[in-house]
């Protein structure tokens, strides 16, 4: 039994996935009437569809638009499913955590289809014990529930999991969960905002965070 667990994000952590939300995103918001500059949907990516919507269009917002928006996004996104590209060494970096004793979970916004696309881009499914979508959180990032419930399948308690992530809504997450966090810049979000929001640590991508483990957040926990 695996006493230990390494959390995941994986839009922008695992695969390369990001600009490809943001794209989305900006049709189905340009097709239902709102023009959201790329630039603050980018800085949105991350949170859930109901809190990204939120976030940036605001409580003034005719709220039945809600769910035709992000049923559009799903729609265009989900033109991409069959060749979404994983990330430089990120099964990698799955399977060598596996190796060290760590359990594997995947917690994501994304709804099923698009997070059975996600792992088969990752090609790691051998290694990954749990992945918990859209579907198995009430609520999304920036809030804890997503933490929690990746936890619950990793049999462990806060204080032995580390969550890897690439926004500011994970770092954030994964703190109030009670969860240290390390971040990827490989998401396009700047250093300095992801250490503003709790990471312990920052990587290039997972290619430099599986070169660093034995000096990382993981190998300090693994000596505890």
């Amino acid at each position: 039994m695996a006493t230990r667990a390494a959390l995941f994000d994986v839009d922008g952590t695992l695969v390369d996935t990001n600009h490809l939300h943001v794209t989305c995103w900006w049709e189905a918001f340009r097709q239902a009437g709102h023009t959201v500059p790329m630039s603050e949907i980018h800085r949105s990516v991350g949170l859930g569809a109901g809190e990204l919507i939120t976030h940036l269009l605001g409580d003034e917002r005719d709220p039945d638009q809600d769910a035709w928006i992000s049923a559009a996004h799903t729609t265009l996104y989900g033109t991409y499913l069959g060749r979404l590209p994983a990330l430089e060494g990120a099964g990698d970096l799955l399977r060598s955590l596996d190796d060290r004793g760590w359990r594997v979970v995947l917690a994501t916004s994304a709804g099923e289809a698009e997070l059975t696309a996600l792992r088969r881009a990752i090609d790691a499914d051998e290694v990954i014990s749990a992945a918990i979508g859209s579907n198995g959180a009430a609520t999304g990032k920036p809030l804890p529930d997503p933490v929690h419930r990746a936890l619950e399948p990793a049999g462990v308690p806060a204080e032995r999991a580390v969550f890897v992530g690439d926004t500011v809504w994970d770092m954030e997450a994964a703190g109030r969960a009670g969860v240290r966090a390390v971040a990827l810049l490989s998401g396009g979000v700047p250093r300095a905002a992801l250490e503003a929001a709790g990471a312990a640590a920052v990587y290039e991508d997972p290619t430099e965070l599986l070169a660093r483990l034995d000096t990382s957040l993981f190998a300090e926990l693994e000596r505890q």
